[in-house]
């Protein structure tokens, strides 16, 4: 009987969560970027060996939330992690524990469940603030204490990670299989996300963009995967994709076009290699950037983009 579990792997923003999922997949499922806030979606990335599965959800990083968008990124983080096996939280152990990791360590004491691993990633770096996040996580459980009902609480298991080097989160997945329980498999072995694909293509593009924008106007940037049409051809399928680039204000959009439109050139063309090699394809992509003030409050727009629907 194979092992099997569902993993809400969850931690403050830009604690490396998605460059964890993407070690432990084996495969790039999930948006990473050196820009917070980057992944705005719960991504389902699915690990399958010899032991069995586990079923991870990449969670938006908790964040100080703005307006709506910010409201719903954090609702997805902490329901994400209810309702699932183990729970999986990613600190940035190179930087000192910030208030978002005080609030998931005081979650996990006072909430208590059975099966938690606390990750402190970034091992690599220094200085790195192993006994910190220990300390901070004694306080935490101070503040709420077992129970007699509780006494059983055994607290989490903590291990390090590096997750940007081959190898550097073996013990994280070895620790995951040890918390996981026999059961039939959730996907076929062979499937590494079940993430909706307009919603990767999404991903893809707007990873481009924040990396050749930096700190421009990461977080107005909207991306519409509006129509993928597909069509035969004697080598591979061929997608037509047609993408609305949402920007806030008028003056943001020269920005996101560039000068002589280098920069949507240079995300055209990285996108459409990376979406042709997820999905076996050839994509053509188009992108149309349109001024949409106040497109992050705008609910209809939010559902667009994935934002609305089952939270995991």
């Amino acid at each position: 009987m194979a092992k099997v579990a569902v993993v809400g792997v969850v931690g403050r923003t830009n604690a490396g969560k998605s460059t964890l999922v993407n070690a432990l997949v084996g495969e790039k499922v999930s948006i990473v970027s050196p820009v917070e806030q980057t992944t705005r979606n719960t991504i389902r990335g699915i690990v399958s060996d010899t032991r069995g599965q586990l079923v991870l959800l990449d969670t938006p990083g908790l964040h100080k939330a703005v307006g709506d968008l910010g409201r719903l990124m954090n609702r997805m983080a902490r329901r994400s992690a209810a309702g699932t096996d183990i729970t999986c939280v990613v600190f940035d152990a190179s930087d000192e524990p910030q208030l978002e990791d005080v609030g998931w360590m005081q979650r996990v004491a006072k909430e208590k469940p059975e099966k938690v691993l606390f990750v402190l990633n970034k091992a690599d770096k220094a200085p790195f603030y192993e006994k910190m996040f220990h300390d901070a996580w004694e306080e935490a459980l101070s503040l709420a204490p077992p129970s007699e009902e509780e006494k059983s609480f055994a607290g989490p298991l903590w291990v390090k990670s590096i997750s940007t080097t081959e190898g550097g989160a073996k013990d994280v997945l070895d620790f995951l299989f040890d918390f996981a329980e026999e059961g039939e498999l959730l996907f076929d072995e062979d499937t590494v996300t079940d993430y909706p694909r307009k919603l990767a293509i999404a991903d893809s593009i707007r990873e481009k963009f924040l990396a050749k924008m930096h700190q421009e106007i990461p977080h107005e940037l909207g991306i519409i995967v509006k129509s993928i049409d597909e069509s035969a051809s004697q080598e591979k399928p061929v997608w037509k994709i047609t993408v609305d680039v949402l920007v806030n204000r008028p003056s943001q959009k020269p920005i996101v076009i560039g000068k002589a439109a280098q920069t949507i050139k240079y995300v055209r063309k990285l996108a459409e290699r990376e979406v042709s090699e997820m999905f076996g394809v050839k994509a053509h992509i188009e992108l149309w950037v349109r001024v949409e003030p106040g497109w992050m409050k705008n609910q209809r727009i939010l559902s667009d983009m994935g934002y609305m629907g089952d939270l995991v």
